[in-house]
C-alpha cells in the first residue's frame, strides 16, 4: 500500500497524539504540531468507558493505561439536598461481562503521557513544539502549513485536533465560535491523606441537584481523589485553566448535604473551565484537511466522552486510510461518514444528561422515582449503544 509522506497533526493533546500513535504505527509518517512549548496536559480525572478500553486493546496499551488508572467497583447518582441514592451500577466484572472490557478513571495527564510515551517510540513520529497553527493552504499535491513566526511546513494532508478553538475547524467549517452552554466546572485533585475517611469513596460518585452537581472518584491507582463541581453560571473566562472564584462555588451549594459542602471546603484552590459544544455537523473535511476530537465535535462533559471519542477517531482515520491506499482526500471521506452520527448522537445525549442531573422540581421527582424503582434503563445501561464500541476492522468491510 502506497503510504502518503509527512502527515500533519496540528494539535498535541490526546486525541492528536492518538493520531499520531494510529498513523506512525501503520507506517505513515506524521508531523505533531504542538503550540505550546512542551507536551503536557492540564485537567484532571476522566471516565473510561469500555468503548475506549476496547481502542487500547486494538493499538496494543492496555497495560500502559492500566499501570497508571483506577478501575472503581460502581458508579452512583445521589440526591446533593437529600443525600438519597437515585440509582447505582455496578462496574468491575459486571461490565467486562457486559461488554467484553472494564470502566475505568484515569488522570488525564497520565493519559497524555502514555500516547506522548508511544509516539515517543515510534521513529516516524516527528513532536514539534512552539509550532502555534496559524493558517494553511492546499493543492492537489499536498498542503502547506504557516506557523506563527512565519515558518512554513508542508505534507500530504493536514488533521486539526487543535481542539476547542480551532484554527483549523475556522477554515473547514466556519462556524463560528462554540456553543456557551452556561454551565462551568470547578476542578482539583486531593492526595489520599487529605481527604477523611468518611469522605473517600471507591466508586464514581454523582451529587445531582438543581442546576449543580458534584462528582468524585479515585485516580491513579487509588492514590489521589479527583473532584469535579458543575453549575450554572454567567459569570465565565474562556479557557481550561483559571483560578476559580470560591465564594460562588460555596454559595451554589449551600443547601447541599454536610458531605458535600465538607467535600468542598477541602479544596483551597479550584482550577475552572467553561462548558462549550457545538451543534453536530455532518461535514468536518476539505480536500486534504480533516478535523478530529474536539475541533470537529466538542461535547459537554456529561457522558464523560471526550477524549474517548477522539481516540476512536484516530483508530477509524487510520481504518480509513489503509482502505483508501493512502489518498488521504478519499480516506478523509470516509473516515467522516463513519463517525459524524455516532459523535453527534454523543454530543446530544450530553447535553440531554446534563439535564437529568440538573432537574428540578417535578422533573427531579420524576427522575429519581424512575431510577430508584429499576424500571428504566438509567445511566449505564442505557448507553449501550455507546458503551458497545465500534470494530474498525469492518468499518470499511
Amino acid at each position: 500500500m502506497p503510504s502518503p509522506s509527512n502527515l500533519i497533526v496540528a494539535g498535541g493533546g490526546i486525541g492528536g497524539l492518538a493520531a499520531a500513535y494510529v498513523l506512525a504505527r501503520q507506517g505513515t509518517p506524521v508531523t505533531v504540531l504542538e503550540q505550546s512549548s512542551a507536551f503536557g496536559e492540564i485537567g484532571a480525572g476522566i471516565q473510561l468507558g469500555p468503548n475506549i478500553f476496547r481502542m487500547f486493546e486494538y493499538l496494543g496499551l492496555t497495560n500502559a493505561v492500566r499501570d497508571v488508572a483506577y478501575f472503581p467497583p460502581g458508579m452512583g447518582m445521589n440526591d446533593v439536598r437529600t443525600g438519597e441514592a437515585v440509582v447505582r451500577v455496578p462496574l468491575a466484572e459486571a461490565a467486562i461481562a457486559a461488554y467484553g472490557f472494564p470502566y475505568g478513571v484515569i488522570y488525564r495527564a497520565d493519559l497524555h503521557q502514555v500516547f506522548l510515551d508511544a509516539c515517543k517510540a515510534l521513529p516516524g513520529v516527528t513532536l514539534r513544539t512552539a509550532a502555534k497553527v496559524e493558517g494553511f493552504e492546499q493543492d492537489a499535491a499536498g498542503v502547506r502549513v504557516r506557523l506563527a513566526g512565519g515558518d512554513v511546513v508542508e505534507g500530504s494532508a493536514l488533521v486539526g485536533a487543535d481542539g476547542l478553538w480551532s484554527r483549523v475547524r475556522e477554515a473547514v467549517v466556519g462556524d463560528g465560535k462554540p456553543r456557551v452552554s452556561g454551565h462551568i466546572a470547578y476542578r482539583a485533585v486531593l492526595p489520599r491523606a487529605e481527604v477523611p475517611a468518611h469522605l473517600w469513596h471507591d466508586d464514581v460518585v454523582l451529587w445531582g441537584g438543581e442546576k449543580t452537581h458534584l462528582v468524585h472518584y479515585p485516580l491513579r491507582r487509588g492514590e489521589l481523589f479527583n473532584l469535579v463541581a458543575v453549575f450554572h453560571s454567567n459569570k465565565y473566562d474562556e479557557g481550561w485553566n483559571t483560578f476559580g472564584d470560591t465564594a460562588e462555588l460555596q454559595e451554589r451549594f449551600a443547601q447541599a448535604v454536610p458531605q458535600v459542602r465538607e467535600l468542598l471546603g477541602k479544596i483551597e484552590t479550584w482550577k475552572m473551565w467553561v462548558l462549550c459544544d457545538r451543534e453536530p455537523v455532518a461535514n468536518w473535511t476539505k480536500g486534504r484537511v480533516t478535523l478530529l476530537g474536539d475541533a470537529a465535535h466538542p461535547m459537554l462533559q456529561y457522558l464523560a466522552q471526550g477524549a474517548g471519542q477522539a481516540i476512536e477517531d484516530a483508530v477509524v482515520l487510520g481504518a480509513a486510510l489503509r482502505h483508501a491506499g493512502g489518498d488521504a482526500a478519499h480516506a478523509f471521506q470516509l473516515y467522516q461518514q463513519a463517525r459524524y452520527l455516532r459523535t453527534g448522537r454523543v454530543q446530544l445525549t450530553a447535553r440531554f444528561y446534563g439535564d437529568i442531573y440538573h432537574a428540578s422540581g417535578v422533573a427531579r421527582e420524576l427522575r429519581n422515582r424512575m431510577f430508584q424503582g429499576g424500571q428504566e434503563s438509567a445511566g449505564f445501561a442505557g448507553l449501550k449503544w455507546m458503551y458497545q464500541g465500534i470494530d474498525p476492522d469492518r468499518l470499511f468491510a
